[in-house]
This record gives C-alpha cells, sequence and structure tokens, in this order.
C-alpha cells in the first residue's frame, strides 16, 4: 500500500496491484527507484537521447543478476511502466548479444539448436545478404 497526498493534502493510501510481479523482484525495482528518486530522465520524447545514453555504473551492476531476474525485472518494468528501467534492461541484454556468434548466443541464452545441417545451410544462403563482409 501507497500512502499519498490528494488535492486537500490528506493521506490517502492506495493499492498497486502487481500480481505477476514476484517479492524478490518487486524489491529490487523498488531499490532501483529508491537510488533513482531524484535522477532526471531524458523525455520519451526524445528517442535519440534515450538510445544513445549508455547505461551508467550504478544501473551495469545493479542488472548484473541472473538471466531470469534480469528478464523479471524488465518484465516488471514494463508492467509498471517504469520506462527507464525497462530501457536499461534492453540495453543490458543487447550488450549480451552485442558482437556474439550464433553459437555463442545459443551458449549465453541457453537455446537447443534443433536445425538439420540441411536446414541451417539453407537458412545461410537465404540470409547471406546479411552478412557482414
Amino acid at each position: 500500500m501507497i500512502n499519498d497526498l490528494n488535492p486537500d493534502g490528506l493521506t490517502e493510501d492506495f493499492e498497486v496491484p502487481t500480481p505477476n510481479v514476484r517479492s524478490s523482484v518487486l524489491a529490487k525495482v523498488l531499490e532501483w527507484c529508491e537510488h533513482h528518486k531524484h535522477t532526471v530522465f531524458p523525455d520519451d520524447d526524445d528517442e535519440d537521447a534515450k538510445k544513445s545514453a549508455p547505461v551508467d555504473e550504478w544501473d551495469r551492476n545493479f542488472l548484473k543478476v541472473d538471466q531470469e531476474m534480469l528478464y523479471e525485472i524488465m518484465l516488471a518494468a514494463n508492467y509498471l511502466n517504469i520506462r527507464p528501467l525497462l530501457d536499461a534492461g534492453c540495453k543490458t541484454v543487447a550488450e549480451m548479444i552485442r558482437n556474439k556468434s550464433p553459437e555463442e548466443l545459443r551458449r549465453t541464452f541457453n537455446i537447443v539448436n534443433d536445425f538439420s545441417p540441411e536446414e541451417e545451410a539453407a537458412i545461410r544462403r537465404e540470409n547471406e545478404w546479411a552478412e557482414d563482409r
């Protein structure tokens, strides 16, 4: 339950429903919010500033958690509409992906390669236009 002031200046209790957020994840989200309570983030309208802004060091260290927790923090941030936390999580995942081969990505994200060698070769031929050469 959260206490808030109504227009008359009286304290009012209200609940924020979080049925899909585990308590350990919510505790992490609240820790992030407490740390950033005075932080000024770029406006949602300034997409270029948000995209180019690096993840700050505190957030980078805060998001050094196992993948399941990272994804749950991102889902909670999305559900609770905490855009800066969601952006930091997405950038963290993007860093995990950057410059990795398909094999490295499979190991990082525990993805089973269920393509036969023939299917994989066909997919490579179809998409060779996307390869860096």
